[in-house]
Formats: structure tokens, sequence, C-alpha cells
């Protein structure tokens, strides 16, 4: 049977997700002269990021909830919103508004449960795996599209390095604005809308702060969806992994290669377009093909030496580019694989509150890995890459060790 055609909505989705990741990628090169005055500046941007992703511990499975009974279109405007007021708070260039931002941009950014539970919303299970790994692309073109935007308005308009900061954030403040039109424009995808009591809220909200009970909620599901449990456990091990990509601008700046923020930007250029490309080849013709989960263990076997390898590069740009060569025809595949594992374990009545979930405990893993390489960076800036690689390693270990696998995918 031919699959029907892709839903009108997916392209507007796509293009609220590009836009969202455009504005914080594109202010990610300048985040370190926001804390370059204050004493080990490397460790005052792994706590902002540890504050960023560790709000998102309660306000992911609170919009996934909310998304679950109003509907995921008021959560994007909500989120839209609230990133436009979150970057007008980075003017002027301080320490202080750093932290600020933080906390306010966590408190919206839960919206990527809304996004998966949107496209699941409206994806035949034929497209699932297809729309959410092109989901994983946009967000690498995102990647690309934000420090590109970033370092050609800096080199055209040769902005003095004391004033760049400034001008990267106003660009942030007009693409987040862009974003909220957008969200207007969205039509809703999810039908079962049945509102929520405030008391459910208050309740929501204690039950999210508590990691005790988000645990017990995450068994609860995993009875009524077998499986979830350990995709999302695999998910959190992954997500102590990928807590580089926040590392990354610490390390590249203020370590060996001391890189500017154009050279960043060229950086993750690179980075971002080739993994959009290998992403988009991938999940378009060879993800519903394979074993996903044999998939994840090989993938995550082989990035490791790859994490651990960015440690021991010193101050080579050549060994830099081989390794996010290696990385992207790695690790940089897995993410949209355990989402569509997921996906296809969650139903119309409770997707939004498993993909809240879901990233409440990658929000609790973020916050945790922050701290971490935090720390770490302090004693030595390359250390936070053995964290990295043993937890990629976990990984492998992890999708290998799945008793909940019904099924060879």
């Amino acid at each position: 049977m031919p699959l029907l055609p892709p839903d009108r909505r997916l392209p507007l989705l796509y293009a609220i997700i590009l836009v969202d990741v455009i504005v914080g990628a594109a202010v990610g090169p300048v985040l370190p002269e926001f804390v370059r005055g204050l004493r080990q500046p490397q460790l005052w941007l792994s706590v902002g990021t540890g504050v960023f992703l560790g709000v998102q511990l309660f306000s992911a499975p609170l919009l996934g909830r909310l998304s679950d009974g109003y509907g995921r279109r008021p959560i994007f405007i909500i989120s839209a919103v609230g990133t436009l007021l979150a970057n007008a708070l980075l003017l002027p260039v301080r320490a202080g508004l750093y932290f600020v931002n933080r906390v306010s941009d966590g408190l919206t950014n839960g919206m990527y449960a809304t996004v998966r539970s949107a496209i699941t919303d409206i994806s035949p299970p034929g497209r699932l795996f297809r729309n959410l790994g092109i989901e994983g692309a946009i967000i690498s073109l995102g990647f690309v599209l934000g420090p590109m935007a970033s370092g050609l308005m800096l080199t055209f308009l040769q902005v003095p390095p004391a004033q760049q900061a400034t001008y990267v954030v106003r660009l942030a403040v007009a693409l987040a604005a862009l974003n909220i039109g957008l969200s207007l424009w969205l039509p809703e995808t999810h039908a079962g809308r049945g509102g929520v009591r405030g008391a459910e809220l208050r309740a929501e909200l204690a039950r999210s702060v508590n990691p005790l009970t988000l645990w017990a909620r995450l068994r609860e599901k995993n009875v009524q969806n077998p499986g979830v449990r350990r995709i999302v456990l695999t998910q959190v091990a992954l997500t102590l992994s990928t807590g580089y990509y926040f590392y990354f601008v610490a390390f590249a700046s203020l370590g060996p290669l001391r890189l500017d923020a154009r050279q960043i930007s060229y950086f993750f250029m690179y980075f971002g377009a080739l993994s959009v490309g290998l992403n988009y080849v991938f999940y378009g013709y060879f993800a519903d093909r394979i074993n996903q989960r044999r998939a994840i263990v090989w993938l995550a076997a082989l990035g490791a030496p790859v994490l651990a390898g960015y440690g021991l590069m010193g101050t080579s740009k050549v060994a830099l580019y081989v390794l996010v060569t290696l990385d992207c025809l790695t690790l940089s595949l897995i993410q949209g694989l355990l989402e569509g594992r997921l996906a296809r374990r969650t139903t119309e009545a409770d997707r939004g509150e498993i993909f809240g979930l879901n990233q409440a405990f990658q929000s609790l893993a973020s916050f945790g890995t922050a701290l971490v390489f935090g720390g770490l960076s302090v004693l030595d800036l390359r250390l936070p890459w053995a964290w990295f690689a043993l937890c990629l390693a976990a990984v492998a270990g992890l999708a290998a060790t799945d008793r909940d696998a019904k099924s060879p995918a």
C-alpha cells in the first residue's frame, strides 16, 4: 500500500524547530564573553548550562502534560514568546543577565517534548522514523545556520570584538520574534484535548521536581508500554555523553585550540552541514530498513573513542575536523533512532506525558553532566572528554542488554 502524502503541518513544524535552534546556536559562540571577566570562566559557563538544562526537569513534563490537555499549538506560542524575552535579557552583555537568561530560557525550552508529540500525532507508522529523523537533521541544520548567520554578520559588518556579542543577541531577538509568527500560524495537531485542571497541574509540578516520583511514573508507564523505561534510560546515558555539545564552546575558546567567535562559527557550520546531510540520507533511506537497536549499539561503541579523541587532539585543527567527521558518522545518528523507538511505544492519550517524562530525565541528566564536566574542567580542560566517552560506552551497553526488546528493531 503506498504511503499517504506528507501532512502539510510538517513543514511548518520543521520551520519552528529550525528557527528555535538557530536562535540558540547563533548566540553560542559569544556566550564566553558574558563570563570572560569571572574567575574560572569555563566553570561558570558550565553552571549556566546546568541551570538552563536543570530547569527543564520540571518544565518539560509540565509543558508535555499541558500539550495533552490543551493542544500542541498553545505550547509552541508560549515557548516562542519565552525565547524572545529570554534573549532580550542578554542586552546588555553582563554576567548576571546571562544567568537570568539561562533560567528564563530553560523554562520554555521544554517544548521539545511537545515537538516530538506533534510530529508523532501526524505521522503514519510508515513515516514515523523518517519524520523524527528529519527533525534531527533540522536541528543539525539549525546548528549550521545559527553560527553561519552570526559569522557572516560579524564579518560583513566588520563588527569590533567588543560589540560582537551585542550584535549577535540582537539578531537572536529578531529571529525569536519570527518564531512567534510561525507558531501563531501552526494549525493544531492534537485532536484529543480535554483540558487540565489546576489541581492536576499543581500535582504535575510537584511530581516533576521529585526524581523519585518521576522514576515511579516511568515504571508505571513501562507497565502500560513495555520497553519505555529501557529506552529512556538509554537516552539518559546518551544525554550524559552529548553534554559535550554544551562544553564544546568553552573547550574550543578557552582550551588549547583558542578559537575565536568566527572560528567557532565556521567549525559549527562544518559540523552542522555534514550532520544534516548524513542525517537526511540515513533517516530518509536506511533507518526504517535496519535493526535500530543493533545500530545504536554499534554507533555508540564506535563513537566512544571519537569523544575520547577530542581530549587528546591538542592544538591540531586538522585533528579537530577529522574527529568531528567521525562524530557525524557515529554518535550524531543515535538520537533519532531512540526517539523513533520511544514514539512507537506511545499512544494518543499519553504521548505528550511520555515525551515530557523523557525530556525531564534528559534534563536531569544534562544538569548532572554539566556539574561533572564543569568540575572536571577546573582540574583539566581535557578530563571531561573521558567522562563523555564513558557515558557513550554505557549507551552501547544498555542497548546491547535491552531485555525489553520485543522485536529485532
